[in-house]
């Protein structure tokens, strides 16, 4: 069963997939340049760039789609262009939207998209459909699916290959803020309940942060940093919303702290910009001192990150 193999494999952290200066040259313009990643067992690891930045051209070479102009593949601790097809049996990526036939039902899909790689049982395919939350749904239609339901229609196609690793390309493109959720809840419950390791391009940042445990960031094809989220985002100064009553209290109280300062006050909302480890220390005072906090949090924009860690590099 799945949940049983993956919390099994979820007790180990070895690197399941490796990018040795991994290149791709189209014409004169180098698309994605001397990239270097290391993912491990049971990571959600989030792959962020902005749009072009080489996202979709990295994970076309590591599923085979494009032939790296330099560097090498790692995946399982087996080199992918030597062991091309035994490899990519336990691995699944959806680069693109899923595509149905529309006019048969969830079930139907996946009995006949599962046969085309293997046997599948009918247990199976209902494991997958209650894995992404589509079991109540399982004999409709897919043609009165929503799109959020149709990307997590695809994930329940992908995991029927039972893959140690998933690679989803952008999979909250295009979705309304319940659809990104309904996908964004789907992405922890796998990493969780079924230990997979899940790799997530996107770009981004606030969507890679609820639920990525480790990521790497590219620009213009180039490597900015890697590694675990907590740590990467904490080494900057952050910016954060506070709703507050009364505001003026607030207001008072935060100037008279060395270590905040205040961006903006508007409409009982104060946006203020500190180190990250210090935020639960001015909600504390905040508390302490009869000012009524009703909401408290990050405000990070993927622009803003670039901004921080390129200007920084050196230190990084």
């Amino acid at each position: 069963m799945l949940k049983e193999r993956g919390m099994e494999n979820h007790l180990y952290k070895e690197v399941v997939l490796r990018t040795k200066g991994l290149s791709k040259r189209f014409g004169k313009r180098w698309a994605v340049k001397d990239i270097h990643l290391e993912v491990h067992r049971g990571d959600v690891f989030g792959f962020l760039g902005p749009n072009g930045a080489g996202k979709s051209t990295t994970i076309r070479m590591i599923l085979t789609l494009l032939r790296p102009t330099t560097g090498s593949i790692e995946i399982l601790g087996r080199d992918l262009h030597k062991n091309r097809s035994s490899v990519l049996s336990r691995v699944c990526g959806i680069v693109e939207t899923a595509d149905f036939y529309l006019y048969l039902s969830a079930y139907k899909n996946l009995e006949i998209l599962g046969s085309m790689t293997r046997k599948v049982k009918k247990d199976e395919i209902m494991e997958a459909l209650i894995l992404v939350g589509l079991h109540s749904r399982a004999f409709e239609k897919v043609k009165t699916f929503s799109h959020g339901m149709k990307q997590r229609l695809g994930i329940a196609q992908a995991l029927l290959t039972q893959p140690e690793i998933i690679i989803l390309d952008e999979p909250t493109s295009g979705l309304d803020p319940q659809g990104m959720k309904e996908v964004r809840e789907l992405i922890k419950r796998l990493s969780r309940e079924s230990g997979m390791t899940i790799f997530l391009s996107s770009h981004l940042l606030s969507e890679v942060e609820l639920v990525a445990t480790r990521m790497a960031v590219i620009n213009r094809g180039e490597l900015i940093v890697q590694g675990p989220v907590s740590e990467l985002l904490d080494r900057e100064e952050t910016d954060y919303f506070i709703q507050v009553s009364p505001p003026e209290s607030a207001v008072e109280l935060i100037r008279s702290l060395p270590w905040v300062e205040i961006l903006s006050t508007q409409n009982g909302k104060i946006e203020v910009r500190l180190e990250p480890h210090r935020s639960s220390e001015l909600n504390r005072l905040l508390v302490i001192n009869h000012v009524e906090v009703s909401s408290f949090y990050p405000h990070r924009t993927l622009e803003e990150y670039f901004l921080k860690v390129t200007e920084g590099m050196s230190e990084i």
